[in-house]
């Protein structure tokens, strides 16, 4: 089935579902839901997706054969999430598969006691309660598989426990407790070993932020500022069109270089990330392994891709019939760090043959 047969469902919204899935779904075959930030046109959204049909394989399904997959992307707006997942709803979808943010499906539980204390707004987070509730009132049991968060879980009453979260929610961490800040450490590491010299690093996040991920990345950051002995300051932009202005800032700033949040926002358009930046002449730093592919002088986080193929046996395995709340909570155990030496030597920076020799990826 066409892009143009859903229009009267998705409005605008990006969707993918093959012909032949769409075709068996009506004769009860279990329809997967998949949602992205990325646009679906990027290597980053199609790798990702090829993961899960490769993984939802290994549990024995085959799209279109057995399943039939719905992959949405919200392309950096995470206010889609939640309309996105109740159309799902509505299509009768098993399982649905959430990646980088579970902004407005399940951080949305957070606000049931009050104990939220991330960027958002007292308005914004009683919207996103609400938009929760509502979800859950019309689909109380629906699975939602999470991965690609950095958060715990638990902290954050999202789950009662790693082992047995309970409930219809369960996934992989990126990070669980004290861990952004030990991976933050490291990563940092890595890159003062491409720029000694870091003296003032300029960190670019969004702002509101709609997870409690820009809240660690910057409590992370500020502690390692002050063991490596270099200053951090903060350029925030509401959407993708203040990039150029905020690096603009941070060279009236002099910043020795710039660190880009994970915030699902700066992921959404690469290409116009990478461009802003390389403008700059200045070196960069980001968590997640795209950002170093796509051009950033270097990454190092849990590897991304592993983690959907993690979801997607998850996936699997409650097709199959398991409950969510009895599959334990995975914390990501490969790491992968991302040297671009393309970039690197438009920049006249020499990578460190002792950095070479443990990269995991070296883009040339």
């Amino acid at each position: 089935m066409q892009r143009r047969d859903f229009l009267g469902l998705i409005g605008a919204a990006a969707l993918s579902i093959p012909r032949r899935g769409y075709a068996q779904k009506k004769t009860d075959m279990p329809l997967v839901g998949f949602l992205l930030v990325q646009k679906l046109e990027t290597s980053v959204a199609k790798d990702r997706i090829a993961v899960l049909r490769k993984s939802l394989q290994e549990e024995g399904f085959i799209e279109g054969k057995n399943y039939s997959l719905a992959v949405r992307s919200a392309e950096g707006d995470l206010d889609r999430y939640p309309r996105f997942a109740r159309e799902l709803g509505a299509s009768d979808a098993r399982v649905i598969v959430v990646s980088s943010s579970l902004y407005g499906l399940v951080d949305s539980v957070l606000c049931r006691d009050g104990s939220y204390r991330g960027q958002a707004t007292p308005a914004e987070i009683a919207r996103q309660c609400e938009v929760f509730h509502e979800f859950r009132r019309s689909f109380p049991e629906l699975p939602l598989v999470f991965c690609n968060i950095a958060a715990d879980v638990i902290a954050l009453g999202i789950v009662q426990s790693y082992a047995h979260p309970g409930g219809m929610v369960t996934g992989i961490v990126m990070s669980a407790v004290g861990g952004e800040e030990t991976v933050t450490q490291k990563r940092i590491g890595f890159f003062k070993e491409l720029v000694p010299s870091l003296k003032r690093l300029g960190m670019i996040e969004p702002v509101p932020a709609h997870g409690v991920l820009a809240m660690q990345e910057k409590d992370a950051l500020q502690k390692v500022s002050l063991q490596m002995g270099f200053e951090l300051v903060h350029y925030e932009i509401k959407t993708l069109d203040d990039l150029d202005s905020a690096v603009a800032a941070g060279l009236r700033d002099d910043v020795s270089a710039f660190y880009i949040s994970g915030e699902p926002l700066m992921g959404a358009d690469l290409p116009r990330l990478v461009s802003a930046l390389a403008a700059s002449g200045k070196p960069s730093a980001a968590p997640y392994p795209q950002f170093a592919q796509a051009g950033l002088l270097m990454s190092y986080s849990t590897d991304t891709l592993d983690a959907v193929r993690h979801a997607g046996i998850y996936a699997g395995k409650i097709l199959h019939g398991a409950r969510p709340g009895d599959l334990p909570i995975e914390q990501a155990t490969k790491f992968t760090l991302v040297i671009n030496l393309k970039t690197a030597k438009a920049l006249g920076i020499t990578v460190p043959s002792t950095l070479l020799a443990v990269a995991d990826e070296v883009v040339e």
